[in-house]
């Protein structure tokens, strides 16, 4: 029976292969994102809107899905505390850790009251170690993971599985910039142990996976795709 996904972020990068992927199992999918449609073949639907100022939107939409899938993201440009504007934090925290707080809270309400549901949110690297961001996207992927984990661990006999990702230097428009002349893609390249950058579509396999319900004992991991990064 084909499930119910809603994916944050859909138009591009890792949300877009999510939503290919999950498409093309037959899975009717539902996307979110502030720029305009991408064009996906089979059951998919889209609303465009930005999730820091109408949530509500979102809910009405779509009141129940059986796999929440919280890839939208923002970076601060590796900004550091004494240079890091009061609108620049907010904006961050905004996108990255309350709009996922507020999702959860809706729509695991909903898969708790059923006894079965997925949730995966997109962590990072940042979430485990300084370097990966600056100091507002770092702090806030950190909460994230911890946020993570205590719903997990809080829901962990209501049937609802939950995890969350945590990629490297993934190759997607949000990271555009570092592939521009005198960006860092080659040098991330060289410093990654795979000696290249991870694509959307391992990422969106990994989303695949987890949602599977084929690892019942699985719960609150985050689950670590960095090319070896963090091994170093």
């Amino acid at each position: 029976m084909p499930r119910k996904v809603l994916i944050t972020g859909v138009s591009s990068g890792i949300g877009l292969a999510q939503a290919r992927a999950f498409l093309e199992l037959g899975d009717q999918v539902y996307g979110l994102d502030q720029k305009p449609a991408p064009d996906l073949p089979g059951d998919f639907h889209f609303l465009q809107v930005d999730l820091t100022q109408d949530l509500e939107a979102v809910f009405s939409w779509v009141d129940q899905v059986d796999v929440l899938l919280l890839t939208a993201g923002i970076l601060d440009a590796y900004t550091p505390l004494l240079e890091m504007s009061r609108e620049l934090w907010d904006r961050v925290y905004e996108t990255n850790v309350r709009v996922p707080m507020e999702m959860s809270r809706f729509y695991l309400n909903k898969m708790v009251s059923v006894g079965a549901g997925v949730i995966i949110t997109m962590c990072s690297i940042a979430s485990h170690i300084a370097g990966g961001g600056g100091a507002a996207y770092t702090s806030s992927k950190h909460a994230l993971m911890g946020l993570t984990k205590q719903m997990a661990l809080d829901y962990a006999g209501s049937g609802v599985q939950i995890f969350g990702i945590a990629p490297g230097a993934v190759q997607t428009g949000m990271t555009q910039a570092d592939f521009e002349p005198g960006g860092l893609a080659e040098w991330v390249a060289q410093e990654t142990p795979i000696q290249r950058w991870t694509q959307p579509e391992e990422v969106a396999n990994l989303t695949v996976f987890l949602a599977s319900g084929k690892m019942a004992s699985m719960q609150g991991v985050i689950v670590t795709i960095d090319g070896g990064w963090t091994l170093k």
